[in-house]
Parts: C-alpha cells; structure tokens; sequence
C-alpha cells in the first residue's frame, strides 16, 4: 500500500508530474507543444500549434486541419500527427 506520503519528492513518479498543474512540478514546462499535421487529401504536412485559436487549413488543397476548441485544438478526422521536438 503506497501513501500520499511515501512518494519520494525529489524523483517524483512521471504520471504524478503530468497531472499536476505546468507551474507546480518539479521543472516546469508547458503543456503545450508543436506537431506535424499530415492532410487527408494530398499527404502534404503542415506544422500546427496544439492549442491552436484559429482555424488551420492545408496550403495545398483547403482542406480544415483543425478547429480551435477552448483549449486544445481538435484535429479533423482521419488527420494523422506527430509531435515535434524530443
């Protein structure tokens, strides 16, 4: 049986650090991040902002990528991604 307090603070477990609020862990860092955004239509990528607050069309084929959402943006159906950076 694991307490609230036998959680070591200095090497805090990864699933905690993601749950807490971007300016309470350990290092803070964003929730946000960039990704590569591949169109339905014509395969051609796009780099999109995750919490996006305009609406992201393909260069190629205007297609809709993703939609602003109150936070995070939501991608299209049947868009594949992948996360930048890392």
């Amino acid at each position: 049986m694991v307490l609230q307090n036998d959680i070591d603070l200095l090497n805090p477990p990864v699933e905690l650090e993601k749950k807490k609020h971007k300016l309470k862990r350990l290092v803070q860092s964003p929730n946000s991040f960039f990704m590569d955004v591949k169109c339905q239509g014509c395969f051609n990528i796009t780099t999109v902002f995750s919490h996006s607050q305009t609406v992201v069309v393909c260069g190629n084929c205007q297609t809709v990528l993703c939609q602003p959402t109150g936070g995070r943006a939501r991608l299209t159906e049947g868009c594949s991604f992948r996360k930048k950076g890392d």
